[in-house]
């Protein structure tokens, strides 16, 4: 027996059929979900950058885990409507969002101020917001920009919270880092790119000073109860690279956007690391390490440099009036 099926029903179904089959291998490609039940009840989470990409899906994550979610970012229009839409989906109202722009010691030494005042505990501080590969420019203390946001500005942030976070133990400490950082070289001859300045080699160069910031931070805070990691969250599909000249070519976004989706992680996908590395009970102790895919990482050899990751401390206190 025939079935006179009509070719508009043939088509239609081939059509769903085809994105069905992307959806998945877009899935397959992003990496599994973090399936840990751990439960964040009455414990505190610092977020910076929490408004967009990976720092909002992480929010959201976390805030569903009924944790008291602090979204640290520079643009509170922004941040505002970010924490409406989460507090929303999680049922959680203990969200709240405060100002912290990271190219401005000032800005962060007020949020600090105000977190150490306020807050009774702090148990995960996650070290999200980052630029890349913006054209050179600098912090409101003339450090270029990269390296002042992405690295300087969390050294500052995370040193003035760290007696908060040492007073919750058992806490954590994460760091958004990048693979990125394989091919930085920390220039101390001209850190500050003073001399020259590529904007590829000054992100690579803020990555891997995440990584050392970390280890030294790790031995630092030994047998304090805190433990202190790195995270790459994967190459995501997210606003970080909106300073790329791809964005500038209406060319580049019609026939390469598409593609850069189908292979690239969503903010989802690639908050999926650093929800792993701040909830997993199996990594209670583990500390100086360096995650990808939910698995420990191998990192640079100029990463596994002690002597320079004690002197770009030194450097980080300087620039920021620690002691």
């Amino acid at each position: 027996m025939r079935w006179n099926v009509p070719k508009s029903v043939v088509r239609v179904s081939v059509f769903g059929s085809m994105v069905g089959g992307v959806i998945l291998f877009k899935e397959f490609l992003g990496g599994s979900k973090y399936n840990g039940t751990e439960s964040l009840q009455g414990k505190t989470v610092i977020i910076t950058g929490a408004n967009t990409g990976i720092g909002r899906e992480t929010a959201l994550e976390m805030a569903m885990r009924r944790a008291r979610v602090i979204m640290a970012c520079r643009d509170m229009k922004k941040c505002q409507e970010a924490r409406k839409d989460i507090a929303l989906a999680s049922r959680n109202k203990y969200i709240f969002c405060q100002e912290c722009d990271l190219a401005s010691q000032e800005s962060i030494r007020n949020f600090a101020k105000r977190v150490n005042e306020k807050e009774e505990r702090i148990d995960i501080l996650i070290n999200n917001a980052g630029v890349m590969r913006c054209k050179k420019s600098f912090t409101k203390e003339g450090i270029e920009l990269q390296l002042g946001t992405n690295h300087i500005g969390h050294f500052l942030l995370t040193n003035l919270l760290l007696d908060k976070i040492k007073a919750s133990a058992p806490s954590r400490i994460v760091n958004v880092s990048s693979v990125a950082h394989e091919r930085g070289i920390i220039n101390f001859s001209d850190l500050n790119s003073d001399k020259t300045y590529d904007e590829g080699e000054a992100y690579a160069q803020s990555k891997l000073a995440n990584i050392l910031f970390t280890k030294e931070l790790a031995e630092r805070l030994e047998g304090s109860g805190v433990t202190c990691n790195a995270v790459h969250p994967g190459i995501v599909f997210t606003e970080l690279g909106r300073h790329m000249s791809i964005n500038n070519s209406w060319t580049a976004k019609i026939f390469l956007y598409p593609l850069l989706w189908l292979f690239l992680k969503t903010p989802r996908q690639g908050a999926q690391t650093t929800i792993y590395v701040s909830l997993n009970s199996e990594l209670e102790g583990v500390s100086g390490k360096y995650f990808s895919n939910q698995v420990e990482g191998k990192v640079s050899e100029g990463a596994q440099d002690k002597v320079a990751a004690k002197r770009l401390w030194a450097v980080s206190e300087h620039w920021t009036g620690l002691t």
